[in-house]
């Protein structure tokens, strides 16, 4: 007897978690008797009660982890799970400790209104998400006692005796023990597009992938063909599926522009404590007023703080959110629809993204007449042209009236139109349903009225062993015909006559060959060929003996549809210079064929295996991918070292998926895509957005969407920045020279808050600029604020500190120090009104840049300008805020200072261009 290490019964000495844990590793090793042994059950009684609520005790039940849903309240607090969020909430605290109640509320408020607005979306986002769940209850059938029962499958333990069904799902691991022509689509596991035939037969081969292991079945793969029996081998967290979810439990990858915006935080808390500390401690030794220098301390921490970058970020990318819903993109989080304008890949996994995942015949041979057949998936619609001319009437075409008829009549697959997930479903085999959807497109009767008018009298169903699907039909006509479909190489042998016209004429070796050549030529092109034929018998049953002397009639040339609009879509995804590859199980020949269908694979491009990543070192691994568009026969632990082998070049990568095979390089790649009506519950678990249509085509808005959101978020912090950059310098510059400070805390607050804060909102409104899909699109920096716009920043900052001090100052010499210091304020209000159209784009000149294109910003503009006048103006805000009306000469002074930084801001615009296209 081979037992390798066996599941542990309660005759063990192990403590119950150990025994638990102890999981068969290569059950398909094993005899089917020997596991039968070795689980302790007898096939024809299988387990009793007391067993089951025994092993149910030891291993649990028949579930997978789920993932805890955060509540309302665990949500809103991590809103405040940010280092700027910390200081500012320090720097409400230490405000309000000062008896600055009408500061230090405003700062809670803006806190409090930004961590709102995040677990509004958040919240929103993780009940969509549950929304998709399908709880539908699915059962098994088991023997219990000696009976078969029909059970909820989260009663299932390790030992049951389970019996599989055409149609149904695999509700655990198991270990075949008997099938009759059984057919298992294990896509959702391994990638693999094609139905597995599976039997139950020992297999004395180690380290075996999942798809080459034909004795096993497992959890969240379908049973499309045939029957079996099995013991349930692993249940819940130990099925495979189970295994990939608690790997995903515990990777934890940041996106993009989180990583971005922590990075930026840190450096703003350690630039700005530096600051504070250091005037505070400088004020001091000249001799200032330690509570003094304390509170102007206070003031350059909210100074320096840009207080409106996390709402207005928070409000660009809710608004980014809202315009993907409007396109059937569901964002799990606000940071990841931005991440997508970052990519420079964009891997694709291709059964259920790339291509439908349902098999579609697209050229048929039938009587030696060419078809091409058009259309996408199952849906029964497609135009049809023979040899290039269009049919108008393709029932009225004999040839392929002849082959539609046989592929239906050899066909056991039914379809349907399911109205809930609006898409064309099957029943039985998906390359039976590619022969029963052929008919349809060729406007035969259904299935049904085809069989009701030449009724079955004899099968032989497809065996793996044999390679065909043999049925006898009594026809219309009063003729017995036996039509076969099968491995062209099988039914080739077995035919001497084949069909040229309306003549059978005898097959001759130069016939046998023309006809090989056909189905080599298919091959290659990615296509999974059938050929079919037929015979006249004089009984009414059949034997495999009968498969001979066959009439070989024609081929039938079927692959994975691709989706609709995918080279398009492709096409506009690599226009916009971010690459494309894909990354599937399938073979290699398949694999190359689709990417090339696709747009994807070119010549010239590499085309790697698993076996191949398994041969290369992660380093090695990295420089190989560089040319490589298309990685076939890779398995879960592939995707995750060609996506760690991109990380390693710097490169920032997104995934797309829909099985549970995709999971882990989901999680692991910077961002995870997972398609919502085909994809798994656990595909969707790890991803950060979600594809409601299943359309590739959304990707494509993604990117753009994420790249006006990156720009938009960076005008946003160029202006913040900016102003935050010009009243430290003003505070710092005034101090150094001897200066009173010219501004307060609370003026401050009203300039950050009020001024800046309904204009820099207006902004993150700004309509997406054109040719945000082009290739030349600059490739975002891992820093928000870099080196064009840091020096952009400090420009701007000087001219408002020469302008704002020399207001200052001239006022200061003729007027009182609270006229002067509002002279200031005023002047630093103005160069904000001014320079807020500046920041509209990087290239463009202001004056090219309609003001009525942003009406937000026209509005917001004109606003700030009369809360500023009223705050001058008005008794109460003016005693509030410490201001005092100013006459119109200083107008008509602040005017034109304010308006220079529109001319500096132009100069270094035309320099820049200058330099680009030097």
């Amino acid at each position: 007897m081979n037992f390798i290490e066996p599941f542990y019964y309660m005759t063990s000495s192990k403590k119950p978690n150990e025994r638990k844990n102890t999981r068969e590793a290569a059950w398909y090793k094993l005899e089917a008797s020997d596991a039968l042994e070795n689980l302790d059950v007898k096939e024809e009684a299988g387990l009793s009660d007391k067993e089951v609520v025994e092993r149910r005790e030891l291993y649990g039940a028949n579930t997978l982890p789920e993932a805890a849903t955060d509540t309302l309240l665990a949500i809103f607090i991590r809103q405040f799970k940010s280092p700027l969020i910390y200081l500012l909430m320090a720097a409400a605290g230490t405000v309000l400790a000062l008896g600055e109640y009408i500061d230090g509320g405003i700062i809670v408020f803006i806190l409090l209104f930004n961590a709102i607005v995040g677990t509004i979306q958040s919240y929103k986002a993780q009940n969509t998400l549950l929304a998709l769940k399908k709880f539908a209850e699915t059962s098994a059938t088991v023997k219990r006692n000696g009976e078969e029962v029909v059970i909820k499958d989260e009663e299932l333990v390790p030992g049951d005796i389970i019996i599989l069904k055409e149609g149904e799902k695999v509700p655990a691991d198991a270990r075949i023990i008997s099938s009759h022509n059984l057919h298992a689509k294990e896509s959702a596991l391994t990638g693999e597009s094609e139905a597995i035939s599976k039997h139950s037969d020992r297999i004395d081969e180690s380290d075996l992938p999942l798809g080459d292991r034909r004795n096993m079945v497992y959890r969240g793969t379908s049973i499309v063909a045939g029957n079996a029996v099995a013991i349930v081998t692993s249940t819940g967290s130990a099925t495979e599926i189970g295994r990939i979810s608690q790997k995903v439990e515990k990777i934890d990858m940041e996106i993009p522009l989180q990583a971005n915006i922590r990075r930026l935080s840190h450096v703003i808390v350690g630039i700005v404590l530096v600051l504070a500390s250091g005037i505070v401690a400088y004020g001091t030794i000249v001799g200032q007023e330690f509570e003094h220098m304390f509170t102007l301390g206070v003031s350059v921490i909210v100074s320096a703080v840009p207080e409106g970058l996390p709402i207005v970020i928070t409000l660009v990318l809710a608004t980014g959110v809202w315009r993907m819903s409007k396109r059937n993109v569901l964002v799990k989080q606000l940071q990841a629809v931005e991440a997508l304008g970052e990519a420079d890949v964009v891997a694709v996994d291709k059964t259920g993204t790339i291509t439908k995942n349902e098999l579609t015949v697209q050229e048929v041979f039938s009587h030696g007449t060419h078809y091409t057949v058009d259309g996408f998936g199952f849906e029964p619609k497609g135009d049809i042209t023979r040899e290039g001319v269009p049919l108008a009437d393709p029932k009225n075409d004999p040839h392929l009236h002849r082959a539609a008829l046989v592929g239906t009549l050899a066909s056991t697959a039914n379809i349907s139109y399911d109205t809930e997930k609006e898409f064309w479903s099957i029943s039985g085999d998906p390359t039976e349903a590619a022969l029963t959807v052929l008919a349809q497109k060729a406007s035969l009767s259904t299935r049904k009225e085809l069989i009701q008018q030449h009724p079955l009298l004899d099968e032989l169903p497809f065996e793996s062993a044999t390679k065909y699907h043999a049925m006898l039909h009594q026809m219309d006509s009063g003729e017995k015909m036996m039509v076969v479909v099968g491995a062209p190489e099988i039914l080739l042998e077995k035919c001497d006559k084949h069909f040229e016209g309306d003549n059978a004429i005898e097959l001759t070796e130069d016939a046998r060959e023309k006809i090989t050549g056909q189905i080599n030529e298919l091959s290659g092109n990615g296509y999974r060929v059938l050929a079919f034929a037929k015979h006249s018998l004089e009984k009414d049953s059949l034997s495999p003996d009968d498969i001979s002397g066959l009439t070989f009639e024609g081929l039938y040339a079927m692959r994975d549809a691709l989706r609709e609009n995918v080279a398009e879509s492709v096409a506009t995804i690599e226009g916009a210079g971010v690459r494309m590859m894909m990354i599937t199980g399938d073979h290699k020949i398949t694999a190359q064929a689709i990417a090339k269908a696709s747009g994807i694979y070119k010549d010239g491009d590499g085309i790697m295996e698993g076996v191949e990543i398994d041969n290369l070192s992660d380093s090695e691994l990295a420089e190989r991918v560089e040319n490589v568009s298309v990685f076939a026969r890779v398995s879960p632990d592939h995707k995750l070292r060609i996506i760690a082998a991109f990380k390693a070049r710097g490169e920032t990568i997104a995934m797309t998926g829909d099985g549970v095979n995709d999971a882990l390089s989901l999680v692991s790649a910077n961002l995870g895509v997972a398609m919502g009506k085909q994809g798994t519950e656990v595909a969707k678990e790890a991803s950060d957005l979600v594809l409601m249509d299943d359309n590739i085509s959304s990707i494509a808005a993604a990117i753009e969407e994420g790249r006006a959101i990156h720009q938009n978020i960076k005008k946003v912090t160029l202006f913040l920045f900016t102003t935050s950059l010009g009243e430290i310098f003003i505070i710092i510059t005034a101090l150094a020279v001897g200066l009173p400070v010219p501004i307060t805390a609370a003026q401050i607050i009203w300039l950050n808050f009020v001024t800046d804060g309904f204009l820099d909102v207006a902004l993150a409104m700004e309509p997406k600029e054109k040719n945000l899909l082009r290739r030349s699109f600059p490739k975002p920096s891992k820093w928000i604020v870099e080196g064009f716009m840091l020096q952009r920043m400090s420009i701007k900052a000087g001219t408002m500190v020469v302008g704002s001090l020399g207001m200052f100052v001239f006022a200061l010499s003729h007027e009182t120090l609270p006229y002067a210091i509002t002279v200031a304020v005023t002047t630093m209000a103005a160069f904000q009104w001014t320079k807020i159209w500046t920041c509209r784009s990087d290239y463009d000149s202001v004056f090219q840049e309609s003001m009525a294109a942003n009406k937000y910003l026209l509005g917001a503009f004109t606003l700030v300008i009369i809360l500023h006048v009223s705050a001058l103006y008005t008794p109460f805000l003016s005693n509030l805020l410490g201001f005092e009306p100013i006459a119109a000469m200083y107008w008509l002074m602040i005017i034109p200072v304010a308006l220079s930084v529109i001319v500096v801001d132009e100069i270094w615009k035309v320099a820049r261009r200058h330099n680009e296209k030097r």
